[in-house]
């Protein structure tokens, strides 16, 4: 199961949010990438306690990668693996799959020796033993909308009503691209991983200027730091920017986080792009 932030032990438990621990800290990023018939995933955190972490290196503790959508799959992990692959056909990825990374304990353990507890365990701390296979942590909850397609992303449009030849309207839910003119359309898409067309870039950045604006403060958005945004069209960037790692953008850095996504969206997607814009 998904651990929610407001989930209640009878032990102290490290979480991005709990006072348990003194500066606690369990945050999960995850990248994601389609190789052949697998699914590969690339989870890495970051962790605030030493008392936990040796629980993981002495192998009294293991990490264990929950994926939830109409199921929920445990993968136990190893602390030095990189990439987790899944074969498409024994997980389902859809829109708004949940992922989380447990801590769970595989013996007995006591924490008489946990010096990263706060203050208010203290006295006690002494007799605190967390029974063999209860759960001594969990991360963040990150949030998957798996863009399959660029059509998910972008929308082409004719309308001979446009004062230009081209205009680019953003939808909740998408990027539209629309053009006064089938000819006006840019088709020559070279078949390599740079983002090198000018609508899509151009589309990309007015929606990564959109999102910075609805979710940021001072022009900025920490992504690790805030909610996945209710608006669709936000939703799906929150993710893309996710699983490139991509950890905070700003209206000073927009074109290096349009490079970033875009090069993915062209990298997997060439083929799809210009069918998109030969109107297929």
């Amino acid at each position: 199961m998904i651990y929610k932030k407001d989930a209640n032990f009878p032990y102290p438990i490290l979480t991005n949010t709990s006072n348990a621990y003194n500066n606690g800290k369990f945050l999960l990023t995850i990248g994601l990438d389609e190789i052949g018939n697998d699914y590969c995933f690339e989870p890495q955190y970051d962790m605030s306690s030493e008392f936990i972490k040796s629980q993981i290196q002495s192998e009294n503790a293991s990490l264990i990668l929950i994926v939830q959508n109409k199921d929920t799959k445990f993968y136990e992990i190893d602390e030095k693996q990189k990439f987790i692959k899944i074969p498409r056909e024994r997980i389902s990825i859809k829109e708004k799959t949940s992922i989380q990374l447990l801590i769970k304990a595989k013996e007995d353990i006591s924490f008489s020796n946990n010096e990263d507890l706060s203050d208010f365990y203290g006295n006690f701390k002494e007799s605190i033993l967390v029974p063999k296979n209860s759960i001594l942590g969990f991360s963040n909850i990150i949030t998957l909308n798996v863009i399959k397609k660029p059509q998910e992303l972008f929308e082409k449009k004719i309308d001979p009503n446009l004062k230009g030849p081209f205009e680019i309207e953003l939808s909740n839910e998408t990027i539209i691209l629309k053009f006064k003119n089938e000819n006006y359309q840019f088709v020559d898409i070279p078949n390599n991983r740079d983002l090198n067309n000018a609508y899509i870039r151009e589309g990309l950045g007015r929606a990564v200027i959109n999102f910075v604006i609805n979710n940021g403060e001072d022009n900025v958005v920490e992504i690790n730091e805030i909610d996945p945004p209710e608006v669709e069209l936000d939703f799906k960037l929150y993710n893309l920017m996710k699983s490139r790692n991509v950890k905070e953008v700003g209206l000073e850095n927009i074109d290096e986080v349009v490079n970033i996504i875009g090069n993915n969206i062209i990298q997997k997607f060439t083929d799809a792009v210009r069918g998109l814009y030969n109107g297929n």
